[in-house]
């Protein structure tokens, strides 16, 4: 027989009894089984709709019912949301789970030895409902009912809480014992989830306290014997309900039925009608229920009557403890810190733990909220610490623990240590034993540490101490601090707890294991460090700071100090005060005091007082420092800081001062200023240029008169030694001048010397400086005093006439022709100056005649008028340089000398010769010669100077004598001689219109003449044919003239015979080759034509000696045509244009004569043709007059430059020509270089690529016009870009290049404009788009965001700022370090001047995408002050805009004086004075701060008087009137008291001291009273012993604590450098080790500077390697650096082989340059800058598989098949370059399954293989190129890769030994820093030893000062004061008076 497995089935659809369940047997059944079974047992028609679920409302399907279990039971429903008409069973069995028998042991031996307070286990049950609540996002509310109202019912105890609830099953779970949250997995408990481990938090506030499954049950059968599970979860529309009760179990036990097991009750909310009507508890409960989504209540009946005595009675007790257990889910983190008064809610848990006990009607009921209550013990302890200490425990099985110290300071006279309040109180009279007065001794012998756990207490487990936290670990100077503190660890579970949660398990043993490492937590962050030390420093510091003995008062400010001598770790904070109370004196800022113990003594007035502690009011502390000006300031200019102890008390007022004003007398006061030449200058002195200023003896006096070279030196250190500066300055009208600076020379016995100056030249005013300086500053003040000084204004002019120059002297200069010399007349220094008025110059020349007529005076110029020179010169043809002398005599140079060149003068005679009578033969002519010449007699050239000559009866000849000479030959005289006779004519010279110079006449005789006058030419082809002179002959190109003759005739006629002699006088010109025996028969050589027709050939024949000749003319004429002749005009021309002039075309002869054998109708036969040639412009024109052809309009159109052959063509004649076609005109630039588009530019960036520009004409062809200019310019003009040049001619080969260096301007598309000009004519040029994007990561600005609206207490917490820097493009930059983000804040409104000098910086807290400054302290003065935000970098700084913040005061706390008043010393004697404690003064309601709190504030002061000791049995004095208290009026927060004084005859003990109690009474608040000690006597003698002695003890006292400190501050500092030696050492040895075993270094000891350079060799290599070639991809990613933008796909990664690289790159070109961005928004702000050409992918749209399939002959891991070719994915051979996981979606969608191989043929191969195996194949690329495609495709250009030289392609990857070395590289410089801190920490433990070492005579002295003060103790034991009480006459009616007495003052 099989298993059963029986379900249960209400019908809830109505209409019937649901009631009685029906049940059915499912084990056989499949789901459509058990729906036919429902149809028929439920009558359920086949077309009813009906809903099947189980009691969790989860709808019935295939899968839940196979998940059924025995007994589940299930709803037959009309709707899903349907409520349940009544209430439904549900059989539950919850047996033990069996765990309650295999870790029973484990937990149970740990059982906290039967300790159960109550409180702890109601703390189960609040554990439950805190996890229950833990995911509510809105307040998690627990409420606790202790209903003891038996008219409500019976006695119960019910937990509710909002939580999440539970559905039946969890209910059925909780009723399982032992069913841990670890266990939920096991399929019997299916419906929960497994359990997940909560994320780390702060303090492990996690809520995960609901462990084991045993606590609840067992707490609830603790309190009562019956428990109510009433629980509705969100999923579920009905609530679930379970009663477990010791009867039940009883009974069941008693009948023998199954004892773990009972009902769950389903039921709708609100439906009580199963309760017992007189529970009415439970019925309100019950119907409270409705409208609730979720919760949880257990309601405990049966409760045991001890336990309601002990909850009715110890309510605050228990309570307290439950806000004790869950202090940190109540107050947070931070705990309960009442002390922060800004506290923003928003930060606190939600978590409301609610109380409520309820007793009798009549009695009201107790109602607490644990987060109200302020006297548990962590309340108590946080808000008494005054400083805490954070550190971390990590165990070596991963447990984590926090921990925290809070130290609880000594306060005057009493420990602050907070009791537990149920503690018992100490004992008094064991107090009274205690010598030191103290109370009692803080933690005394209890643990330090609580010990919580996921942040709730587990009460029964403290640890007493760790080693490092140890007395033992404490120095001496601090083992009284040692009880002072108290702790807290926080755990996780990884620590186990008991069951029952009262004790840990094994958490101190874990805890002091050697393996556990401990670690400090400085402000959140970790610093690893020794833990004995950081304790020590801190408690030392809490030592110093917070335990009182100086009184620090009237709070200034917080500072930090940069000063040289202050640690770094110390610079802040220092609060700073105006007073302090020491040793019963009070000192303010601004008084005089005097040091002692110092070296020198210091005098000064105070600044303030100092104290290295964050504080903002009056405060108690063991040591601080003052800060003193030292006086007088002007003799020492400084202020220095020394311990407050360094204050001499016995110095008095009187003789400080004395001491300051004698040393002001000797500062310097004066400058003695001494002319020991004499003629001091005066001040606004005139002095001509050149005058001597000095010599100087200057002296720095003091008031005394005495001489100074230095600073008095009032034994410093350091000489100030003092020189005098002397300066001229020169006042010109373009700004002043320092023309001279000098040191004065000092001797002792003149002081400081000056020499004298004699270089003031320059006119003008001046000023004489005189400085007095410190030589080592260079400075003019000492002190804020300026030093002495002194200084003399003077004027220079110019100086007496002593010289002068000469002008230039208009050229040119000619004799005779007056001229004008200038002369300007100077002073000594060359300045122009008025002549001396009897000057009368004087001019000397060698050679020369001179005069002048007159000379002019005009203030400093002298002008000569009218200088003549005669003289004779050199000639007409040059001039003549003389040396003119001028002579001004008076003055010290009284000449000058010029050179100047004389010309002749004007003409003035005629010199003719031959002179006399002239005699010549008939026949022949006369020659003159003739020479005009000046007054001088000298040559003289001239213009139309033309000379006449006339002969009788022949006309007059001319010659032209401008040149100064000139010849006349005169015609042959040819008279008619009669018989034989010579005749006589006269010859008259003059010269043509100068009538002034005189003619000049000769006379000459002619006699007949006897040679040949006459030649005949003749010749024997034409029968003795006589040729006439000059007769022209044509004769054939190239032909020869023949049968030449002549003859000679006399003057009668008569042919003269032939002779040799004669013969060899006859000359022919035409050849040279003549022989004389031919010339004496008569015969002439014969004549060669010429070639050339334009080559006449001119022939003559002549007689030698009387020149007779004949000439005739040979005229060659053409020959017959040969050749076509072209004359060009020139061989050049522009593309497009005509060539300019005509071509001429010719026939020539075979001498290139040019024939006539062309006619006008030769243009039909002649063509023109050439490559380009325009025929359509060629013109043929007809040259009637030369017989030729003019071609014009030859213009190219087209074609390449260069040579082009033009070819002429006539009949059968052809001519060639070469013309050389050049570029055209500019017509437009192109570019030929530029960078890749799109062009895309970061703002203010380079673009690294040039434009070269290229001149073009409009063919094309690259133009060479130099003329033309190239000018870059952008569109539109806000783009600003900074080029190498901004325009530029082309260069010789018509290129321009230009580099932009930068673009600034804000983010836009643009245009780069390339524009020429030629002849102020534009050429266009290209345009290149251009985008500018904003530089995301240039900083520019700060953006800031606070709570605007928050209140800004003094004292208390700013609200969180959040910086944002902002890129260019208002991007957040997050990338920078958040120690260059500060936060300035000073007194004071915004302005716009720079935040003043020392304002403290406020460093960033955390950082995510902004800047957090949190928890930054407001001041602790109220007031406006400034607030500004700084970024600072090496490279940059930015603020942002100050923002103002009013800093209000904070709650009234106290009453305290405006200034803290003397301690009264008042006696009871008659006189007032002496009687009168307060005069004037003034109280103030203040805040913790010292601010002015109570300006709302009315009431009363009560000042009464009370014992300093608290004996109350001891006489007090009373006021006047005889009154114990007298009133105030308070009014606006201050009382005035205007006089209090103590009666006459007062009672009162002699030399005691009292205190006076100032109490505020004010409404509705509660102040802090004012305490002002006095002292009363009647005994002077007495007092003034016990003062004395008093002040030697407490002075000893002083200095022993402060060298104890001193001593005790030595050895730990010994100690902790030797722990830092040892830490370093250790360092070393590792790091050497590591080194050494990479072969890196040897094991040796290796220097540091054998480290450094070897660290350099490594550094080269690396350099060396990024600097070798490489493949890489060459596109430029524009974008990257932009956000969410990951990078360019070409340079996201690095393949290695070539080949790969190569298909691959080729495989996905078309997506190499897609830019891939990890959201849309980024996708699309690209695609919109790039105006679409840009290609994107953003990773938000990409999908990609989650599974990596392997390759497709891989199944189940194993091969198909054998894989030729070494298949791969091709994506896996990637080697990404960053972002691996963004790198593998962008190559997993870009390659998908895409399979590399080696080569075709194995390609080919796989996949049919793979094919066969019926297995799809994807895309296979080979190694060698070829690509076999998923469709079965290869071959073809398609499917082939090119070379890779043409590709774009993936770079390779770094060498391996790049990344060895950076891996070097980074040791080798730990190992440097290692070593050079190990030698830093033995230096500094040698330094410090040696001085330890020296200190042994000081604490030698230390010990006797301790015997001393011993001595003086007993001594003051000695000194016998005699107590009495005053008791005057009227003392009985002073016992009388009436306590509630008051006296009123208004």
């Amino acid at each position: 027989m099989g298993k059963q497995k029986q379900v249960r089935v209400y019908d809830c659809r109505g209409g019937g009894d649901i009631s009685i369940p029906k049940s059915f047997d499912v084990a056989a059944l499949d789901f459509n089984d058990f729906l036919r079974a429902l149809h028929k047992e439920f009558s359920i028609n086949c077309h009813d709709i009906f809903f099947l679920t189980d009691t969790d409302r989860k709808p019935l399907d295939f899968d839940r019912f196979a998940k059924l279990q025995n007994g589940n039971t299930l709803y037959i429903l009309r709707h899903e949301a349907q409520a349940l008409p009544a209430a439904t069973e549900e059989e539950i069995k919850f047996q033990p789970h069996y765990d309650t028998l295999i870790q029973c042991g484990t937990y149970d031996y740990h059982a906290s030895a039967g300790q159960q307070p109550l409180s702890y286990v109601l703390a189960e049950l609040i554990d439950n409902s805190l996890a229950a609540t833990a995911k509510n996002k809105d307040v998690r509310t627990i409420e606790l009912l202790m209903m003891f109202d038996e008219t409500l019912g019976k006695p119960a105890v019910i937990v509710l809480d909002n939580g999440c609830g539970m559905t039946s099953q969890q209910l059925n779970n909780w009723a399982v014992y032992r069913h841990s949250k670890f266990i939920k997995k096991d399929s019997k408990y299916a419906s929960e989830p497994g359990y997940v481990r909560p994320d780390p938090v702060p303090r492990s506030l996690n809520s995960d306290i609901s462990y084991f499954g045993v606590g609840g049950k067992q707490a609830v059968f603790h309190i009562g014997n019956s428990v109510r599970m009433i629980s509705k979860s969100v999923s579920s529309l009905d609530v679930h309900e379970l009663v477990v009760s010791e009867e039940e179990f009883k009974r069941r036990e008693k009948q023998q039925e199954e004892i773990y097991g009972g009902v769950i009750k389903n039921r709708k909310p609100g439906d009580f009608s199963h309760v017992n009507k007189s529970e009415h508890l439970l019925q309100a409960l019950i119907a409270e229920e409705p409208g609730k989504e979720s919760f949880t209540a257990v309601v405990i009946t049966g409760v045991l009557p001890k336990h309601i005595a002990v909850l009715k009675e110890n309510f605050d007790v228990w309570t307290r403890q439950l806000a004790h257990v869950y202090h940190y889910y109540i107050h947070g983190v931070n705990g309960n810190d009442m002390k922060r008064s800004s506290t923003d809610s928003s930060d606190l848990p939600k978590i409301d733990i609610h109380i409520t006990l309820r007793e009798k009607p009549s009695k009201c009921p107790c109602v607490v909220n644990l987060r109200e209550i302020d006297d548990d013990l962590q309340t108590l302890h946080i808000n008494a610490a005054a400083d805490t200490f954070e550190f971390q425990a990590e165990t070596a099985d991963g447990g984590k623990a926090e921990g925290v110290l809070r130290y609880f300071p000594f306060l005057y006279d009493k420990e602050t240590y907070p009791r537990d309040p149920m503690c018992a109180p100490p004992d008094d009279e064991e107090d009274q034993d205690n010598e030191s007065g103290v109370h009692h001794q803080a933690r005394g012998k209890d643990a330090i540490f609580e010990c919580y756990w996921n942040g709730r207490l587990i009460p029964y487990t403290t640890i007493s101490e760790f080693d490092w936290c140890s007395e033992k670990s404490v120095s001496n100077p601090l083992k009284e601090c040692h009880s002072r503190f108290s702790g807290v660890i926080f755990t996780d579970d990884k620590f186990l707890v008991t069951q029952n949660k009262l004790t840990f398990m094994e958490l101190e043993n874990k805890l002091k294991k050697q393996n556990t490492i401990f670690t400090c937590i400085v402000n959140g962050q970790k610093r690893r460090s020794n833990m004995r030390k950081e304790f020590n420093q801190w408690l030392l510091k809490c030592h110093e700071k917070y335990d009182k003995q100086v009184k620090f008062l009237k709070y200034l400010e917080t500072i930090t100090r940069t000063d040289a001598k202050t640690p770094k770790g110390r610079q802040h904070p220092w609060a700073t005060f105006s007073t302090i109370e020491w040793d019963g004196k009070v000192y303010k800022k601004g008084q005089l005091v005097k040091s002692h113990k110092t070296q020198p003594t210091l005098y000064g007035s105070i600044v303030r007082f100092m104290l290295n502690k964050d504080c903002d009011g009056d405060v108690f502390a063991t040591g601080g420092q003052v800060e003193l000006v030292r006086e007088p300031k002007a003799l020492h200019d400084q202020t220095t800081v020394i311990p407050i102890s360094k204050i001499d008390r016995t110095a008095t007022d009187e003789a400080i001062k004395m001491n300051i004003s004698a040393d002001l007398a000797r500062i310097p006061a004066k400058l003695n200023v001494e002319w020991p030449e004499g003629s001091p200058w005066q001040q606004n002195a005139v002095e001509p240029a050149g005058a001597g200023l000095g010599p100087l003896k200057v002296q720095i006096q003091n008031k005394k008169g005495e001489s100074l070279s230095r600073m008095p030196t009032m034994r410093q250190t350091t000489v100030k030694k003092l020189t005098v500066v002397l300066k001229i300055v020169f006042h010109d009208p373009k700004g002043d001048e320092e023309i001279y600076s000098c040191v004065g020379q000092f001797n002792q016995s003149w002081g400081f010397w000056f020499n004298k100056f004699d270089k003031l030249t320059r006119l003008g005013r001046y000023t004489l400086f005189l400085n007095t300086v410190l030589i080592e500053t260079n400075k003019t003040v000492f002190g804020d005093n300026p030093l002495p000084s002194f200084d003399l204004k003077f004027t220079i002019k110019e100086g007496c006439a002593e010289s002068f120059s000469v002008g230039a002297v208009s050229p040119p200069v000619h004799v005779g022709v007056p001229f004008d010399i200038p002369l300007q007349i100077k002073d000594a220094y060359d300045h122009a100056t008025a002549p001396p008025p009897d000057l009368k110059p004087v001019l000397e020349c060698s050679g020369l005649e001179l005069s002048y007529e007159a000379f002019n005076r005009s203030g400093p110029r002298f002008i000569m008028r009218g200088v003549k020179a005669r003289g004779k010169v050199a000639g007409y043809q040059q001039s003549k340089t003389f040396d003119l002398k001028v002579i001004l005599p008076g003055l010290k140079k009284a000449s000058q000398s010029i050179k100047f060149s004389l010309l002749p003068g004007k003409p003035h005679s005629l010199h003719v010769t031959p002179q006399g009578l002239l005699r010549i033969e008939n026949g022949n002519s006369v020659r003159f010669n003739v020479e005009v010449h000046d007054e001088a007699g000298n040559i003289t050239a001239h213009p139309k100077q033309t000379v006449l000559c006339q002969v009788q009866s022949l006309p007059p000849v001319a010659v032209d004598c401008s040149n100064g000479t000139g010849q006349l030959v005169t015609q042959a005289i040819n008279l008619k001689i009669n018989k034989g006779e010579p005749e006589k004519i006269r010859v008259r010279l003059n010269m043509q219109g100068q009538k002034h110079i005189p003619v000049v006449v000769r006379d000459i005789m002619v006699s007949p003449s006897t040679q040949v006058k006459r030649l005949e030419l003749c010749s024997h082809n034409d029968e003795n044919l006589l040729m006439r002179n000059n007769e022209n002959i044509e004769w054939l190109a190239g032909g020869l003239l023949e049968n030449l003759f002549y003859r000679l005739y006399d003057e009668a006629g008569r042919e003269v015979p032939l002779t040799n002699e004669i013969a060899s006088k006859i000359k022919v010109n035409w050849t040279g080759d003549v022989k004389v025996e031919a010339l004496s028969q008569g015969r002439l050589p014969n004549v060669q034509v010429p070639t050339q027709v334009k080559e006449e050939r001119f022939c003559q024949v002549y007689y030698q000696d009387q020149s007779v000749s004949v000439s005739f003319k040979i005229v060659p004429r053409p020959d017959e045509p040969s050749r076509l002749k072209v004359t060009l005009p020139q061989n050049t021309v522009k593309m497009g244009e005509i060539l300019p002039g005509s071509f001429h075309l010719e026939l020539l002869d075979q001498y290139d004569n040019v024939t006539k054998a062309l006619t006008s109708d030769c243009v039909k036969h002649i063509t023109v043709e050439a490559e380009g040639l325009d025929k359509s412009a060629i013109k043929l024109t007809w040259q009637e007059s030369s017989h030729s052809v003019a071609v014009r309009g030859v213009c190219f159109q087209s074609g390449s430059l260069g040579s082009k052959e033009l070819c002429f063509t006539y009949r059968s004649y052809v001519e060639r020509v070469i013309i050389r076609v050049t570029a055209g005109l500019p017509a437009y630039l192109k570019l030929l270089s530029e960078p890749e588009q799109p062009l895309q530019v970061l703002n203010d960036c380079d673009i690294p690529t040039p434009f070269i520009v290229q001149l073009c004409d409009k063919w094309g062809n690259p133009s060479t016009d130099q003329r033309v200019v190239v000018q870059l310019r952008s569109s539109p003009l806000d783009l600003k870009v900074m080029k190498s040049v901004t325009s530029q001619p082309v260069d010789t080969e018509g290129k321009a290049t230009f580099t932009v260096k930068k673009v600034s301007g804000p983010k836009g598309r643009y245009k780069l404009l390339f524009k020429g000009s030629f002849n102020e004519k534009p050429i266009p040029g290209p345009e290149v788009n251009l985008s500018v994007f904003p530089d995301p990561s240039k900083p520019v600005a700060l953006s800031l965001e606070f709570n605007t609206r928050a209140k800004c207490l003094a004292g208390g917490i700013f609200p969180v700022f959040s910086v944002s820097v902002m890129s260019e493009d208002r991007i957040p930059i997050h990338s920078f370090n958040p120690a260059a983000v500060s936060m300035l804040l000073w007194e004071g409104a915004p302005s716009e001047n720079p935040a003043p000098v020392n304002v403290p910086e406020l460093r960033c807290t955390s950082k995510d995408v902004k800047y957090h400054f949190r928890n930054k302290e407001s001041p602790e003065k109220a007031g406006l002050y400034t607030i500004r935000f700084s970024l600072r970098t090496e490279t940059l700084e930015i603020f942002s805009d100050p923002i103002a913040i009013n800093v209000e005061a904070n709650q009234p706390v106290r009453l305290a004086p405006e200034s803290q008043p003397p301690t009264p010393v008042v006696s009871c004697v008659k006189d007032i004075a002496s009687r009168t404690l307060l005069e004037n003064t003034t109280l103030k309601i203040m805040d913790d701060y010292g601010n002015a709190a109570g300006q709302d504030l009315e009431g009363n002061v009560v000042v009464s008087i009370k014992s300093s000791n608290g004996d109350s049995n001891k006489s007090l004095p009373v006021f006047e009137d005889r009154t114990s208290r007298v009133q105030f009026r308070l009014s606006n927060g201050q009382a005035h008291i205007p006089l209090l004084a103590i009666m006459e005859n007062s009672p009162g003990e002699h030399g005691c001291t009292y205190i006076l109690l100032f109490k505020p009474e004010v409404p509705m608040a509660a102040l802090d009273s004012f305490e002002l000690p006095f002292h009363f006597y009647n005994d002077a003698e007495n007092q003034k012993k016990t003062s004395e002695l008093s002040k030697e003890k407490d002075k000893l006292t002083a200095e022993i604590a402060s060298q104890e400190n001193t001593f005790g501050m030595y050895r730990c500092l010994l100690e902790e450098q030797e722990t830092q030696l040892v830490e370093a050492t250790s360092k070393v040895t590792g790091l050497r080790t590591e080194l050494s075993q990479r072969n890196v270094i040897s094991a040796q000891d290796v220097s540091i500077p054998m480290i450094r350079t070897l660290v350099a060799q490594k550094t080269a290599e690396v350099d060396r390697i990024l600097k070798s070639p490489r493949r890489v991809y060459s596109v430029r990613n524009c974008f990257d650096g932009q956000p969410d933008v990951v990078g360019m796909v070409g340079h996201l990664a690095c393949v290695k082989d070539d080949d790969a690289a190569r298909v691959i790159s080729w495989h996905i070109s078309g997506d190499m340059d897609v830019v891939i961005t990890r959201t849309t928004e980024a996708a699309k702000r690209i695609y919109a800058d790039t105006r679409g050409r840009q290609q994107v992918m953003p990773l938000d749209s990409v999908y990609m598989s989650p599974a990596n399939r392997p390759l497709p002959h891989i199944r189940n891991g194993l091969p198909l098949f054998t894989a030729p070719g070494n298949p791969v994915f091709a994506r896996q051979i990637l080697i990404f370059t960053r972002d691996q996981r963004s790198c593998d979606i962008v190559f997993k969608n870009l390659l998908g399954d895409t399979i590399l191989m080696d080569d075709l043929d194995s390609a080919n191969d796989y996949r049919r293989r793979v094919i066969q195996n019926k297995i799809s194949c994807p895309t296979i690329l080979t190694k060698q190129g070829d690509r076999l495609s998923a469709k079965g495709k290869f071959g073809g250009a398609q499917n082939r890769a090119p070379p890779i030289d043409v590709l774009k392609v993936f770079g390779a990857p770094l060498p391996l030994n790049y990344h060895v070395l950076r891996e070097q590289i980074e040791l080798l410089s730990k190992y440097q820093s290692a070593l050079e801190n190990e030698v830093e920490a033995q230096t500094d433990r040698n330094k410090t030893l040696k001085e330890w070492n020296d200190k042994l005579p000081a604490r030698q002295a230390l010990e006797e000062k301790k015997k001393q003060l011993e001595e003086i103790k007993r001594r003051l034991a000695s000194v016998s004061v005699t107590p009495m009480k005053r008791r005057p006459a009227d003392a009985g009616q002073v016992s009388g008076i009436d306590a509630k007495r008051h006296r009123t003052a208004i």
